[in-house]
């Protein structure tokens, strides 16, 4: 199998995005997109994506601007899901990489379902990772109150601590290992310390949000995925989706298939065995007739 390889693709304002490529082009099958959620990268990906390469399937896992190896916005302002729907369109259209089956996590899912909204013809499939089209405030709130006031660690070791004492509660289960793997792709060293793997300015798209304001549902962006298959995976711990909202998306939408990701808050981490070969089984059937 060929190694993955990084390429960078300019945004449509210049800005260099990064893209992790897995695996051959091949006709045959969709290509398969991997988004990450507001602070994660590409990295989050790797088991996913070197097993879906595996099968033959090529994967493009994106760095949205601020985050991975992308370059950092000097205006923390474009750090919106507009400016970052739009960044992912020119990086399909530069990869040649539509239509794909498209895997988001927590605010990657939520530009898979704007794409739909504006691009519908670029998706043949969709996986929503720990995300709906309701976002619950209280698990909102969470992530307010750590995104880009982080603790900055001295080793890896130490990072592994700080996150399982933020996040235990969601991943009761993970080992010493996992947690250790965690922080390897939240902080890089940079000279002789350690720096977080997106910009911390990144907060800023969370500043204006109070509980008392939840934000408006996206049924209608959601709707839009009706014409492809469609999966959503909740972490059974979540905080941001619901079960609930769950039922209420298979409600309007009775083929969506549904997983749920035991011991697992948001997002799950699909790196485990059983739940790679849920999606990989997912994932081919979004290439077979219907």
């Amino acid at each position: 199998m060929t190694e993955p390889v990084s390429t960078f693709i300019s945004a449509p304002d210049g800005l260099k995005l990064h893209v992790r490529e897995y695996g051959l082009r091949n006709g045959a099958r969709p290509p398969v997109v991997c988004l990450p959620g507001l602070t994660r990268t590409a990295a989050d990906f790797e088991e996913l994506a070197t097993a879906l390469a595996a099968r033959g399937y090529r994967v493009l896992a994106l760095d949205s601007r601020g985050r991975g190896l992308s370059e950092y916005d000097k205006d923390a302002n474009n750090y919106s899901l507009a400016v970052e729907l739009a960044d992912l369109i020119a990086v399909l259209a530069a990869r040649e990489a539509q239509p794909a089956v498209f895997v988001g996590s927590s605010r990657g899912g939520l530009l898979t379902m704007l794409l739909a909204a504006v691009q519908p013809a670029s998706i043949a499939g969709a996986v929503l990772n720990d995300i709906g089209p309701v976002i619950e405030p209280r698990g909102l709130m969470r992530i307010k109150g750590y995104v880009g006031k982080t603790p900055q660690p001295r080793n890896f070791e130490e990072g592994a601590e700080i996150l399982r004492r933020m996040f235990s509660q969601q991943f009761p289960a993970l080992t010493a290992d996992g947690w250790l793997a965690f922080a390897r792709r939240s902080w890089r060293e940079d000279g002789k310390q350690f720096v977080p793997t997106s910009d911390p300015r990144i907060a800023r798209t969370l500043e204006g949000f109070q509980p008392e304001n939840p934000l408006p549902a996206m049924w209608l962006q959601f709707d839009a995925l009706s014409g492809v298959p469609a999966m959503v995976v909740r972490g059974a711990n979540s905080d941001i989706l619901t079960t609930e909202t769950v039922a209420a998306m298979k409600a309007r939408r009775p083929s969506l298939v549904t997983l749920e990701v035991a011991d697992q808050g948001h997002t799950p981490l699909l790196a485990e065995d059983d739940t790679i070969g849920k999606l990989i089984a997912f994932i081919d059937s979004c290439g077979a007739p219907h």
